[in-house]
């Protein structure tokens, strides 16, 4: 019998954990339920797989296992005589052994405009009673893919804040007895925006990972691809849409050159173009032409352009920097944010040199303190200027706000190269 590794059961957490959510979710209605049940078939998993090996479908055990879970904890709470007959109910259609199968009322639940759980599960919590950053974050933590405190990380604030967030929007589904159901077709033009930014965090994160010692989640990577394509083919009229999609795969053709063959990051300026995606490039390029003939910019489009420029560059000194800058000037004209000013900022600095960028840098940090990207780049900045001094504690800085060991490493490397400069 193959002996199954922590490392494998943590590997179908990141793939089906998702999955196993929105199908238990769609199931019974209920967000602690589900993510309970489905946190308790993982760690029977972990006490089981070791020594019995892996299930010939270990998402189809995972779904099983946590909604018997989840009918015990009905059958458990019930206080009233129709509880039971729901609990029983449900596990007349649940009671399939552990084998995963599907029956016809799984098939029936299939049907509507969003064919695919997480999918389904991503634009029914972007439910226009809750405030878009909410809807954002309470679906990444769902999905699974993201834990409260990188997506604190991501929204800029602090993990506790973040947490209380999540809380209440629960209780806010659970107390306006809002419906687990797929809008019809006319409401989805409505909740794309936050669906968008969910798919989009769910790359980001997975492109570089806020905390852990590897640069890259792989996983999320492919899983926000996925559903970006699902999202193209479900509304092929919305350039965002497209935009987006667009975006992760020009990024995405990157990722075999962004590191080492030991894990240390390449910035991309330095990487080797050799190893780009030609396939995923191509595809990507050809889409941000298809957004370009339609002619209705919005962010994640010019962001996609943008990507497009740095591939069509064979080396990065023939990099087209000023129309890079035009094109950061037109996105934070849509979204002026620090985080677009601060990478506009990266722009100037190949265009106009180290000192008018940071300058616009430095307006930047009381908005950006905590973010260590931000001190990251000023720590370039400086290090151009010849500043070499205030060069280390900008890395310093930045090493002492990211989580994740690879790019701590780096920084450190950056950090200690200045002391011969110094």
């Amino acid at each position: 019998m193959t002996t199954v590794l922590h490392a494998d059961i943590e590997r179908v957490f990141r793939a089906e954990y998702g999955r196993a959510v929105a199908v238990l979710v769609r199931v019974f209605g209920d967000i602690d339920v589900a993510e309970e049940a489905v946190q308790d078939a993982f760690t029977t998993a972990v006490a089981r797989w070791p020594s019995a090996g892996l299930p010939p479908s270990p998402a189809g055990w995972i779904i099983t296992t946590a909604r018997n879970r989840a009918i015990d904890r009905l059958r458990r709470e019930a206080s009233r005589q129709d509880r039971y007959a729901q609990a029983a109910l449900l596990h007349q259609g649940g009671e399939r052994g552990e084998r995963g199968e599907r029956d016809e009322g799984d098939e029936r639940a299939e049907e509507g405009a969003v064919r695919d759980d997480r999918l389904r599960l991503i634009f029914t919590c972007c439910h226009p009673a809750l405030a878009t950053s909410v809807q954002v974050a309470l679906t990444l933590r769902l999905l699974g893919g993201l834990t409260t405190t990188e997506i604190a990380h991501a929204f800029l604030v602090p993990e506790p804040t973040m947490a209380q967030r999540l809380v209440r929007a629960k209780a806010k589904i659970r107390d306006a007895g809002i419906p687990y159901r797929v809008p019809a077709e006319a409401d989805l033009p409505d909740r794309v925006r936050a669906v968008l930014a969910v798919v989009y965090l769910i790359f980001n994160e997975g492109y570089t990972a806020s905390s852990g010692d590897r640069l890259v989640r792989e996983d999320l990577c492919a899983e926000a691809v996925r559903l970006g394509r699902l999202l193209a083919e479900l509304m092929p009229d919305e350039p965002e849409a497209m935009g987006l999609l667009a975006l992760m795969l020009l990024v995405e053709s990157r990722r075999a050159a962004r590191t080492t063959p030991g894990g240390d990051l390449v910035l991309l300026a330095d990487q080797d173009r050799d190893l780009w995606d030609r396939r995923l490039i191509i595809e990507g390029q050809a889409i941000v032409r298809r957004c370009l003939r339609r002619d209705q910019p919005g962010p994640y489009q010019i962001q996609a352009a943008i990507s497009a420029v740095h591939s069509d560059a064979p080396t990065a000194a023939d990099t087209d920097w000023r129309q890079i800058l035009q094109l950061y000037d037109q996105l934070l004209a849509l979204t002026p944010s620090p985080v677009v000013a601060l990478n506009r900022a990266v722009a100037v600095a190949e265009v106009d040199g180290p000192g008018p960028a940071l300058a616009l840098v430095d307006a930047l940090a009381p908005a950006l303190d905590g973010y260590h990207p931000f001190h990251a780049i000023r720590a370039d900045l400086l290090r151009r200027l010849d500043r070499a001094a205030e060069a280390a504690q900008a890395y310093q800085a930045a090493i002492t706000r990211t989580g994740n060991a690879a790019e701590r490493a780096f920084l450190e490397r950056s950090r200690d190269r200045l002391d011969g400069v110094r």
